[in-house]
């Protein structure tokens, strides 16, 4: 699918807690199988926005970046897989590593530093870009990249 058909939308959120509530209303439409790619700069909110997905979920364990195990998994109203490919040089580690798998259908994935991902990355997916702004802001783009996930988007009003 080319970029002039995939829906955007940009939203400014004013701190970290905003950052979580954003994304624990775009969790409450979350499905088996759905694949969310996180892009941004060190600090950027990566976290911080699957903190609040994980929330939307039901996860009620709390969620930490998974930089030194690469991948934790959450029970909530779906599976959450989140992944940290930070320390991984790029999509061979992430195949070699398995961490991109069967199981991945039965819930939600979260892929932190999804850029390491290379062209290994499913056609349809959400993908969201995090830019630190000032202070506490941020600027959060979202992607459907294919119509299952404009959802996400619609979710947004």
């Amino acid at each position: 699918m080319t970029a002039s058909t995939a829906r955007e939308l940009s939203v400014t959120t004013e701190d970290a807690a905003a950052t979580r509530d954003l994304a624990a209303l775009l969790a409450t439409v979350a499905r088996r199988g759905d694949l969310v790619l996180l892009h941004g700069e060190l600090g950027a909110g990566k976290t911080q926005f699957a903190k609040g997905f994980g929330v939307g979920l039901g996860v009620t364990a709390t969620i930490n970046s998974p930089s030194f195990v690469l991948m934790a998994e959450y029970v909530g109203r779906l599976p959450l897989f989140h992944l940290d490919l930070f320390r991984l040089a790029g999509p061979a580690d992430v195949i070699d590593g398995g961490l991109l798998d069967e199981r991945r259908a039965e819930g939600v994935t979260i892929v932190e530093w999804a850029e390491r991902l290379g062209r290994v990355k499913a056609e349809a997916r959400l993908d969201v870009v995090i830019d630190w702004l000032a202070d506490a802001r941020r600027s959060i783009r979202l992607r459907a990249t294919d119509p299952s996930y404009d959802r996400y988007i619609e979710a947004l009003g």
